[in-house]
């Protein structure tokens, strides 16, 4: 992996470019149709930049806004996601208690977001609590949460119209089982997340005839052990067409790919933590919704 200092280099350069260049220098036909889908991950309650270290001036609330503002008024359709752990990093989460990440999330038009082991951290009482504050859903298909406080309170996946274009998301946590303390998720039941991830996906997919499907993970891009990951769902399932993760925080410059079982391309997006970055991806669609063309980035916020 590069060095944090190279890759935010690199990043910086690369979001130069994707800045200044006109949504339709991208496409070659004026039937196509464009999507972008901008990501996070890991937050960690960073509400404002570094104050100090390598990462001093770096990140925001306030500066990512001002990004999602401009890329929204070049004019095409933007679909918002967050891979989840929005919860617990600085002092804001210990006083308020996640209020205000939801509050500044909802103000940014979130679509939606899944759940990460850190949003436990209050335990299941405490992130019900803040749910109000969340103009956007939760999205998580492999909890059971029926015999929680969270039953009623998320979605299985979600299908968004964006301009005629129809986008499946589900979503996937990572086993809360040694990682978050029982008390925390309580009654929480995990399930195996290649068997629903092909289900919700074949679903989306096929039942429901979605043009793309998004899968929000938690799992983690990859690890040197047997241990599900985002690289091992993605090779173990079919009709995924994107994986937005987190957890790991692995700073992603563009999009990996990786082949499903059915030998087509997946792609898998992160973007650090910390809100250091933000990830975009431009999909381009021709009249009959196949996918025609792909652009991915990651977005370096910095303070102005």
């Amino acid at each position: 992996m590069k060095s944090r200092r190279e890759f935010i280099k690199r990043a910086t350069l690369g979001t130069t470019a994707l800045s200044i260049l006109p949504a339709k220098a991208f496409s070659n036909s004026k039937e196509l149709k464009q999507l972008t889908v901008l990501h996070t991950n890991d937050m960690h309650s960073h509400i404002h930049p570094f104050t100090s270290g390598r990462n001093k001036g770096v990140g925001g609330m306030a500066q990512r806004a001002t990004i999602i503002k401009n890329i929204r008024e070049e004019g095409n359709q933007v679909l918002l996601l967050d891979a989840g752990d929005i919860f617990q990093g600085t002092p804001y989460f210990n006083v308020y208690g996640g209020e205000l990440e939801f509050k500044l999330m909802s103000e940014m038009k979130y679509d939606a977001s899944t759940i990460g082991n850190h949003d436990f951290d209050n335990g299941l009482d405490g992130l019900v609590k803040q749910l109000p504050h969340a103009n956007f859903p939760f999205i998580v298909s492999n909890y059971d949460f029926s015999d929680t406080e969270m039953e009623g309170n998320y979605l299985k996946y979600k299908v968004f119209n964006k301009g005629g274009i129809k986008v499946g998301v589900f979503g996937i946590g990572i086993e809360l089982e040694g990682l978050v303390s029982k008390n925390m998720y309580g009654n929480t039941l995990y399930q195996n997340p290649i068997e629903k991830s092909n289900y919700y996906a074949d679903l989306l997919k096929n039942s429901l005839d979605c043009d793309l499907v998004i899968c929000l993970s938690h799992l983690g891009f990859k690890y040197n052990t047997k241990k599900m990951s985002d690289k091992l769902l993605a090779s173990q399932t079919k009709n995924i067409d994107l994986i937005i993760g987190g957890h790991t925080h692995t700073f992603l410059n563009k999009p990996v790919i990786v082949e499903n079982l059915e030998s087509e391309n997946v792609q898998i997006a992160q973007v650090g933590y910390a809100g250091i970055n933000i990830g975009r991806i431009d999909y381009f669609f021709n009249r009959k919704m196949c996918v025609k063309k792909v652009d991915g980035s990651s977005i370096f916020i910095k303070k102005t």
